[in-house]
């Protein structure tokens, strides 16, 4: 495995984490998992263009 597949995990087990479903974590909104969703997007687009 590369190193970039290796971040992609862990960028996708970090935005599931980031979901708010238990009841401490209702209050915070969209954005912890819409920070990782852009991450994640960033290193997707990079991933694609060769560049990771």
């Amino acid at each position: 495995m590369s190193v970039g597949e290796i971040l992609l995990i862990v960028v996708l087990l970090m935005l599931v984490g980031a979901i708010p479903t238990w009841p401490h974590s209702k209050s915070w909104g969209y954005g912890p998992s819409g920070g990782i969703g852009l991450i994640l997007s960033i290193l997707i687009i990079l991933m694609l263009m060769g560049r990771l």
